[in-house]
């Protein structure tokens, strides 16, 4: 199942991932991986986000950040853009550098904060770069070394990680160190990379809870955390997402919307008119109907004279609409 839109918001935690396309190098040198860092500096000297962890490996990169005055798929397509560019200028190759769109999860602070920051900062012993702790202390593709104190790297917020251990730098240094330490033998953690509704703590709840209120977010894997975070930020979404096309659609008319449906449907107006049982007909009218009343907000009354059926069928096809929500929104929104 396709992903759903970006969830975003001021302050969001966000752990942010890409890979190359077809899982060849995005960095071949220090060079390039300098340049990504630049990069990064500038956005965060802008304010676009917060860095609190991160690592560079050959395919792939990790970033732990916090969204702050502009939103974060606009920094991230400043950041990946730019690159992607002098990339290819650099190393002489045309095409896409990265596989399909970056990957973003939102994060529940606790418990998981500390426990990403030392899951990508281990990346570069997991993937053979370093061979020990020691070797990770000095290696300066990584967040790590920042935190330790042997990389200059103003832009990245240690002070934000290290208060957690201590209030003076050494001594949280020090525990930091030891918390770093006792995660070498836990390998890779998939609960930390995608979370979604089943895989997060207490996910299964939510699913429950959700499929109640007739929102279908089973193969959702934007969230990490548990039942109650999960739910907060889904209908804090869908509540973001309705003022928002209430706004840019304001004007729409039924016919209008019927046209945008039927079209991406491909399916002709006229058939969809009246009472016609055809289960694709019957689809699209659900949807139609879905983002008429629930989305934008509409009257059924006015709907059911476009469409040629009663007002009380329609809101029973809004409801019905809502099971397959994502891809009726996506039509809307031209994706």
């Amino acid at each position: 199942m396709p992903r759903g839109p970006r969830l975003d918001a001021p302050g969001t935690l966000h752990h942010v991932m890409a890979r190359g396309l077809d899982r060849q190098s995005i960095f071949r040198d220090s060079r390039d991986r300098e340049d990504f860092l630049q990069r990064l500096r500038l956005l965060e000297e802008a304010g676009a986000f917060a860095i609190y962890a991160w690592a560079l490996l050959p395919t792939h990169f990790h970033l732990l950040v916090r969204t702050g005055n502009r939103p974060l798929p606009r920094s991230m397509r400043s950041l990946l853009t730019g690159y992607a560019g002098v990339f290819n200028r650099r190393h002489r190759r045309a095409g896409h550098l990265f596989q399909n769109r970056y990957r973003s999860v939102v994060v529940e602070e606790e418990p998981y904060f500390l426990e990403l920051v030392r899951y990508l900062h281990l990346n570069p012993i997991r993937a053979g770069l370093v061979s020990d702790l020691a070797g990770l202390d000095r290696y300066p593709y990584c967040g790590h070394a920042a935190l330790m104190g042997s990389a200059e790297r103003p832009w990245q917020d240690t002070e934000a990680v290290l208060q957690r251990f201590a209030g003076r730098p050494r001594a949280a240094r020090e525990r930091y160190r030891v918390f770093v330490a006792e995660g070498l033998d836990q390998g890779r953690r998939p609960e930390l990379v995608g979370g979604g509704l089943v895989r997060s703590a207490g996910g299964r709840d939510a699913v429950r809870d959700l499929h109640r209120a007739r929102e279908i977010h089973a193969a959702d894997e934007r969230i990490l955390g548990g039942s109650e975070f999960v739910t907060g930020v889904l209908r804090q979404a869908a509540r973001t997402g309705v003022r928002a096309l209430r706004g840019r659609w304001r004007n729409l008319d039924a016919a209008a919307l019927l046209r945008k449906v039927c079209q991406a449907e491909r399916l002709p107006v006229e058939g969809l008119l009246g009472g016609g049982r055809r289960p694709a007909v019957c689809r699209v009218r659900e949807g139609i109907a879905y983002l008429w009343v629930e989305h934008l907000g509409r009257s059924g009354r006015q709907l059911s004279a476009a469409l040629g059926i009663r007002p009380e069928s329609v809101y029973r096809a809004a409801r019905r609409g809502a099971d397959d929500q994502e891809r009726w929104r996506r039509i809307l929104a031209g994706r």
